[in-house]
């Protein structure tokens, strides 16, 4: 089985370093690394999501080997559900993902309208800070908020300019996580994902703000873990 893991607005695949140590020795981790940050630093930020997910789901039809899940947090989630899209579109000629694990994020036709990626930078960083400490630590550090802003303010465009009045329902079965005190994300908000799946639904959430994975990450893991030795699909002996 092959999971693959898309980062936050304005984060990169660091985040889930520390998954594959927890994670069954048979599920292959992949995180997916956005232009304009680690290696891909030369590389301008896109700023829709079409230019985002468009070649992500390209580059992973070519690695339908395994059966894939695919794991997305916040503006993440987001990603991961137009990638799946894709993968179960018209012109896909193979599999879709088993699962879709999203985090944090609303589901796209109850989203409410925000337009932070137009603010002043003191406003953007104060909107990141407020979601939690994973956010806006960073943004302390004037080296480190120079270089890092340009990637935020990027990512808050693609997001908020993302728009999914009718989005596609899909065949995969769909699990939404939420921290309990996320000021952002309610349970609701992540409920309304099951509108938008034909297959199994259900909601976690865990003790801890927008960026409650961090600190929750091994009962994190741990509830994904099960949730991938129930799936049906055909697993090494």
């Amino acid at each position: 089985m092959r999971l693959v893991c898309f980062p936050h607005a304005g984060g990169n695949a660091r985040l889930f370093h520390g998954w594959a140590s927890r994670l069954p020795a048979d599920v292959e981790l992949l995180a997916v690394r956005y232009p304009g940050r680690q290696e891909r630093m030369n590389e301008p930020c896109v700023e829709t999501m079409d230019e985002l997910a468009g070649p992500i789901s390209e580059a992973l039809a070519l690695h339908r080997d395994l059966p894939l899940v695919l794991f997305g947090h916040s503006m993440g989630a987001a990603v991961a559900y137009e990638v799946a899209v894709r993968l179960e579109g018209p012109a896909s000629d193979g599999p879709g993902p088993a699962l879709l694990l999203l985090s944090g994020r609303t589901a796209p036709h109850v989203t409410r309208p925000t337009a932070l990626h137009r603010a002043a930078d003191d406003v953007l960083v104060a909107g990141v800070t407020r979601l939690g400490t994973l956010g806006g630590d960073a943004y302390a550090v004037p080296e480190l908020r120079e270089l890092l802003l340009p990637v935020l303010r990027a990512d808050y465009r693609l997001i908020e300019t993302y728009d999914r009045k009718r989005p596609p329902v899909l065949r995969a079965p769909m699990v939404a996580y939420l921290g309990d005190r996320d000021p952002g994300v309610t349970r609701p908000g992540v409920e309304a994902w099951s509108e938008l799946t034909d297959g199994d639904f259900a909601v976690r959430s865990f003790a801890g703000d927008h960026f409650y994975l961090a600190p929750r990450e091994a009962e994190l893991t741990a509830d994904i873990a099960r949730r991938l030795e129930r799936l049906p699909v055909p697993r090494p002996a």
